[in-house]
């Protein structure tokens, strides 16, 4: 699928406005670009894989919006360019909308799948090589612990701070032969990881069934068979039936999403571990860390250990 591109440049102060104006015009869904740094707060609303890395806030903004090649004539295209473009002057009279040139292009479905992956190399985590899988296996590499991974739609490339904090603690706390819940699996990268240290079995779960595809498609890249790993779609917090399916008695339960995610998930916990049981939790930010952990507590699990990466934080909690 082709789509046409327009890029606005404007001002960080301008661009909400821009935006709403695209809206009264019926375009949605446009994409903003600027180097305001995140705010811890913002980053607590979302699980970012991987950071871009900005420049300097010189103040500038870039607004995009795109249309569908075919579904719009080059005329309709044309006319609704027009209109943006007298709306754009009539904003630059009550507010600094900054220089309002408009930058066409064209851009394909392929694109958003795979440029990311400029991002993505081969790393070690200890010793433990990940790997995306369009990289070649170097001859030094060969005989290590190694993961393969291709995210594709769905998060998980391991270089997250959160997913090496629970990595970590996966190594240390699992045993050959423990059953592992992976809530939250996203790519699958925790649960393969954990069958490649040696667990018996691994069941997940995610609310996107993106990430059950993208799991089972890792699981292929890692001669791992589907037997050795189960995973459902759905909300464990208050999926009755889902938690029903899932069952008890795991040895290690290892959550990595967010911490608005945990706090509600910990009543239905516990009963998700066998007795002395594991439960490693990330995707926390450092202010959240407090409020995670009397989550814990609360449902009668008791802290083992806190870490912290970067502002990220990883609690591991034992079922009494």
């Amino acid at each position: 699928m082709k789509w046409y591109s327009y890029t606005i440049e404007t001002t960080t102060i301008a661009e909400d406005l821009i935006v709403a104006m695209l809206d009264e015009l019926g375009i949605e869904g446009a994409m903003i670009e600027n180097n305001v740094p995140l705010t811890k707060e913002e980053i607590g609303e979302m699980f970012i894989d991987f950071p871009a890395e900005l420049g300097e806030d010189d103040g500038t903004s870039r607004v995009t919006f795109y249309l569908d090649a075919d579904e719009t004539t080059a005329e309709e295209r044309e006319a609704l360019l027009e209109r943006v473009m007298l709306a754009l002057e009539e904003q630059k009279q009550y507010a600094d909308i900054g220089a309002a040139t408009i930058t066409a292009g064209q851009t394909e479905d392929i694109d958003w799948m795979n440029n990311w992956k400029k991002f993505f190399s081969s790393f070690y985590l200890e010793d433990i090589l990940i790997k995306p899988t369009w990289e070649e296996l170097r001859p030094e590499d060969e005989g290590k612990v190694m993961i393969e991974i291709d995210p594709g739609v769905s998060f998980g490339t391991g270089k997250h701070e959160t997913t090496q904090l629970c990595i970590r603690q996966i190594r240390k706390y699992m045993k050959a032969g423990d059953r592992v819940l992976d809530v939250g699996c996203g790519s699958g990268i925790l649960s393969i990881v954990a069958l490649k240290l040696g667990a018996g079995s691994v069941v997940g779960t995610d609310i996107d069934d993106a990430c059950l595809t993208s799991t089972y498609e890792n699981f292929e890249v890692n001669h791992l068979t589907r037997e050795q790993g189960t995973f459902y779609c759905g909300n464990l917090i208050d999926d009755v039936q889902l938690q029903e399916t899932v069952g008890g008695e795991y040895d290690v339960v290892v959550a990595n999403i967010l911490a608005d995610v945990i706090i509600p998930m910990a009543p239905v916990l516990p009963a998700r571990m066998k007795s002395g049981g594991i439960l490693i939790t990330s995707g926390i930010i450092d202010f959240k860390e407090k409020e995670v952990a009397a989550a814990l507590e609360a449902v009668g699990l008791t802290i083992e250990e806190i870490n912290h990466q970067g502002e990220w934080v990883n609690i591991t909690a034992r079922k009494k």
